[in-house]
């Protein structure tokens, strides 16, 4: 029987298991419930059982599998350390690598950020295919990413290589940051940002537009209960709403200066979007790499911009390439 790998993506409702190929067609995959109660105690236990069930039911044994790759919503130091992972009610320091690997009999485990590893997978078999140094953005709630360099995770010393959400790009703003740094990517970039930005955008002006329109206020004093999405901002940038683009493109300038300093210190091959805002598609795109552009100067120095392409998948993938990257 052909080598497999096991694709692990822990999240804080269900972890999403899969059964690879060492060439990365997915075989198949499952969900097992993230039980976060008795500080999650339960969820690598869960997890190992799901995978052994699995394992015996298809006449599969644990010597046919290369490895079994985990990515998980939390700082993961190289050598597998795990300080905290708060959505899943970890408190304490813990190394989920031989916690897992104990729970397979002896398979190998590794263990990685999830966002980290879902850059892994967008490298190996998403919208980085053909490259080998990439940086993932995650326009979601928040901005997450993740560096991959010659084909390996970026990690860091203490596991919080990635966090391109946090890098400053407006030291005038005045509000904080979740994190309690002021002028964060993630206060422009992300979907609660782009619409902050619009929020913004209409109490400084009396110019119509449909986002106003929508939410039935005609008083400035309101504008602050304005009750639309990122996706009624891009969609109103799309069909022209001046003050719409206009938020839309202060938005991607701040994502674009940012690629920029990332530029200058990984220098990647291509930046890949996904998250929820990259729905808005090649409309992004060209907004992004107008700015991208006017700050690189360096013609050299430019990546290429694309959309990630595997969605929920791309952590099983990145995943399972953690264990290949063991072999190579």
């Amino acid at each position: 029987m052909a080598k497999l790998c096991i694709g692990i993506d822990v999240g804080g409702t269900t972890a999403k298991i899969g059964l690879l190929s060492t060439e990365g067609v997915i075989l198949d995959k499952w969900e097992v419930p993230t039980r976060k109660e008795m500080n999650g105690s339960h969820i690598l236990p869960d997890i190992a059982a799901s995978v052994l069930e699995y394992l015996d039911r298809h006449g599969i044994g644990t010597e046919n599998i290369l490895g079994a790759g985990i990515g998980l919503p939390g700082p993961v130091t190289p050598d597998g350390n795990v300080s905290v992972c708060v959505n899943l009610g970890w408190k304490q320091e813990r190394n989920p690598e031989k916690e897992l690997s104990g729970l397979l009999n002896g398979v190998y485990v590794k263990a990685g950020n999830d966002a980290n590893v879902a850059a892994l997978g967008e490298m190996w078999q998403g919208g980085g295919k053909g490259h080998k140094n990439i940086m993932l953005f995650t326009l979601g709630t928040g901005v997450g990413g993740g560096v991959v360099v010659d084909e390996r995770i970026v990690a860091g010393f203490r596991g919080m290589g990635g966090e391109i959400g946090h890098i400053r790009v407006n030291f005038d703003e005045a509000d904080a940051c979740n994190c309690g740094n002021h002028g964060c990517l993630e206060q422009y970039a992300s979907a609660t940002g782009i619409v902050k930005v619009a929020r913004r955008a209409l109490a400084d002006s009396n110019a119509p537009s449909v986002l106003r329109n929508r939410a039935g206020f005609d008083d400035e004093a309101a504008v602050a209960a304005c009750s639309f999405s990122c996706k009624d901002v891009l969609d109103a940038a799309k069909a022209g709403d001046a003050t719409a683009l206009s938020s839309a493109r202060t938005s991607m300038r701040y994502l674009a200066l940012a690629m920029h300093y990332i530029s200058h210190i990984t220098d990647p091959e291509i930046f890949v979007i996904g998250g929820g805002v990259s729905k808005a598609g090649q409309f992004l795109l060209d907004i992004i790499e107008e700015y991208y552009k006017a700050f690189t100067v360096m013609g050299k120095g430019r990546a290429e911009i694309g959309l990630a392409t595997l969605g929920n998948d791309a952590g099983m993938y990145g995943a399972a390439r953690l264990v290949l990257n063991r072999e190579s």
